[in-house]
């Protein structure tokens, strides 16, 4: 009856620990990801992120949000549509572990491309990567130390409206109809 017993809890234990949790909660349970919880929760994305996936999250820690002003952080938790932006600049589909990361453009579920650089240590964008590999159930988090922020959008004007030179760069650098608006 004892082995039996002792058996069955270092079965349970064993499929505990095997089963991962999904990319939120180890995200919780790790407890130096409070303002990107914060955030996921203030742009609705949590059922997402808690979803089948696989999901590659690029994951900044308090310490990269604490580096962004308080009030530009409080304008953006409290920018529904600019939040949500964000963090899907931080997510990649599928789920990329650290020996599979090759350098160069990688799309992000945002909609545009993030840059991965192997040199001088691994980053996307301008982030260090500084933990890779926290394998959750639905994917897996690399620990960045900088909160990225998508490429501008070139908004679209009036083609009555002239456009805005920036030295040096040809007329044709920007396509007809757009604006260039800084960034």
């Amino acid at each position: 009856m004892k082995k039996t017993t002792s058996a069955v809890v270092l079965a349970l234990a064993f499929s505990s620990s095997a089963m991962a949790a999904d990319i939120v909660d180890t995200a919780v349970s790790a407890g130096s990801f409070n303002t990107l919880v914060t955030a996921v929760k203030a742009a609705g994305l949590v059922d997402t992120l808690k979803g089948p996936g696989p999901f590659t999250v690029f994951a900044p820690t308090d310490e990269a949000f604490a580096k962004i002003p308080k009030d530009q952080l409080n304008a953006l938790l409290a920018d529904k549509k600019k939040l949500t932006e964000v963090l899907t600049y931080h997510v990649v589909p599928g789920k990329v572990m650290a020996k599979d990361v090759k350098a160069g453009p990688v799309k992000t579920v945002e909609g545009q491309s993030a840059t991965i650089k192997i040199d001088g240590g691994p980053r996307i964008d301008n982030a260090r990567i500084v933990k890779t590999d926290v394998v959750a159930s639905n994917g897996v988090i690399h620990v960045i130390d900088t909160v990225i922020m998508p490429p501008q959008k070139m908004s679209a004007a009036p083609a009555s409206h002239s456009m805005h030179k920036v030295a040096g760069a040809p007329q044709s650098y920007y396509p007809r109809g757009y604006l260039y608006t800084g960034g």
